[in-house]
């Protein structure tokens, strides 16, 4: 007999679910679908216009070409400003402390570029003139089980060499100053400025570099804050044209606030910013970016953005930049370099003249070359303004050398050295020491998104947002960033043994040679040639 109840509940039921899929599953599309081309007749813009979802799928796929062609369609050696290869090739250093490769190299051999010379007669390791008699806890990942989706790591502790400079080859800088910077190591952080950067990325940075020894971070022209001393790590606080950090209440320059740092026993040296590879113009931070801590650094009003000009306003000439710098030298009894940018050789010369008629020099030269990085500029003024580094290094040291000054100063570079190659090579056409921002950043684990100036980085350092920052877990990263280190050394050492040379600080312009578009070879030294001093 037929239960009328239960079809009439079972009807019932039907008809439930009907409605339920029409609200959950139809309608929600539909208007979606209806907002979506109610809204595309709002923008002026003419492809939203005519071609409403295309268009608004035109916007998606833009946002997230950066990562499709990061990961499926740039080649190992296309990608800018960094190839797939060379970054690959960091974290690997930086995590697993190897730069091992199979199959041999992916750089492009045809076309013109900078090679290392080598040796008839190579040395032998035991040959070579190293500090590692002292070896140190490190940390890095091994690889137990790597499949299609996963990869499966654990944490190995051991003893690792530092691979240090000899102390017959320790670089001295300031070596007339009350308080000269001993370094046994030749590579270091670049400025990036806290404010521009979080305090997990100056934490694991400097911590790092703490470890590995011999090395330094640079503040940037944000100033020096809590965490950079907390480190332990050498600083060089870099001064720019802002004044952030030594600056009075009406904003000038404040000697009393740079004998306070002066009298920091690991603030090792001061900079003087006069120009930066990737803009030649003033810096700029976005007020949310500049929380209490910020502002406690740089001496500035907080939420507020900040610029600073594009040079020292009470700085006009090279007489008042070299008085200033000995006045700067004379009070705080530390090495002061300054931080330029080459543009041709004439206009270097008025300054190294004035050097030698007032017996005034810098202790130190850091030349930025026109591929150095920024979080924020003009895509005119990076592409478009300075030399590339080899270029400036070349110019640098030739005008140095022709004056007679050479000796009296050390040359710092940087500017896209993230590579033992790359770096040796800097060290051949004439740079005593070098400096690295994007190198240091990928081995705290920068994906390269280019989200630096939104604050929104995903990775955690580009940021000073607590729940970005997050994403950067200082107490691991601070051991890639030690392995990035000692894997920079070694492999300077190695390429070293390889010119047939016992120490980096060994390699000059013969050790480089030159291929042009044509296939031929030069030798650096003899396209140019140390000039005779004057």
């Amino acid at each position: 007999m037929y239960d009328y109840h239960y079809g009439e509940v079972n009807t019932v039921l039907q008809i439930v679910l009907l409605v339920l899929l029409l609200v959950i599953i139809i309608l929600p599309p539909i208007i979606f679908i209806g907002y979506m081309y109610a809204l595309s007749k709002k923008p002026k813009h003419s492809i939203i216009r005519s071609h409403p979802f295309l268009g608004w799928v035109r916007y998606l796929l833009e946002k997230l070409g950066p990562e499709f062609r990061q990961y499926w369609f740039d080649s190992d050696t296309e990608g800018k400003p960094f190839s797939r290869a060379d970054f690959v090739g960091l974290v690997y250093a930086a995590k697993y402390r190897t730069d091992l490769i199979s199959f041999g190299g992916r750089r492009d051999y045809e076309k013109p570029g900078f090679y290392l010379s080598n040796a008839m007669f190579t040395k032998l390791t035991s040959e070579l003139r190293v500090d590692n008699e002292v070896l140190v806890p490190g940390k890095k990942y091994v690889i137990t089980d790597e499949g299609l989706f996963t990869r499966k790591e654990k944490y190995v502790e051991e003893q690792v060499k530092l691979w240090l400079l000899h102390d017959d080859d320790v670089i001295m800088v300031g070596e007339n100053s009350e308080h000269p910077w001993r370094l046994k190591g030749m590579f270091g952080a670049s400025a990036t400025s806290y404010g521009a950067v979080g305090e997990h990325y100056i934490q694991s940075t400097g911590s790092g570099a703490f470890m590995a020894g011999g090395s330094w971070i640079n503040t940037g022209e944000g100033g020096v804050a809590d965490v950079h001393l907390a480190t332990g790590v050498d600083i060089v606080s870099q001064i720019g044209p802002g004044l952030f950090g030594f600056r009075d209440d009406t904003g000038r320059f404040s000697i009393e606030a740079f004998k306070h740092k002066a009298n920091i026993p690991n603030i090792k040296a001061f900079e003087l910013k006069f120009h930066q590879g990737a803009k030649i113009r003033g810096g700029h931070l976005e007020g949310s970016k500049v929380t209490e801590k910020v502002a406690a650094a740089r001496l500035v009003p907080i939420g507020k953005t900040v610029n600073s000009p594009n040079r020292f306003e009470f700085l006009t000439n090279p007489e008042e930049a070299l008085r200033f710098i000995s006045t700067l030298q004379k009070e705080g009894g530390k090495p002061v370099g300054i931080k330029i940018v080459v543009g041709d050789p004439k206009r270097l010369e008025p300054f190294f003249q004035t050097m030698l008629e007032l017996e005034i020099f810098p202790d130190f030269i850091t030349v930025d070359g026109s591929e150095g990085g920024s979080g924020a500029t003009f895509k005119a003024m990076a592409d478009g303004m300075g030399l590339p580094l080899f270029n400036a290094l070349l110019i640098l040291d030739d005008i140095a050398r022709k004056f007679g000054v050479r000796e009296r100063f050390k040359i710092f570079a940087s500017g896209k050295l993230i590579t033992p190659d790359k770096v040796a090579i800097a060290l051949a056409l004439g740079a005593d020491c070098v400096n690295s921002a994007r190198g240091f950043m990928m081995a705290n684990g920068c994906i390269m998104a280019l989200q630096c100036h939104t604050g929104k980085c995903p990775t955690g350092i580009t940021t000073t947002d607590s729940k970005y920052q997050e994403a950067l877990a200082p107490e691991e990263k601070q051991w890639r960033v030690m392995n990035y280190i000692l894997q920079m050394r070694e492999g300077l050492f190695s390429l070293a043994a390889a010119c047939g040379l016992e120490s980096p600080r060994e390699l000059r312009r013969e050790h480089v040679v030159f291929t042009n578009e044509s296939g031929q070879s030069f030798r650096i030294v003899d396209l140019f040639p140390y000039p005779v001093s004057k």
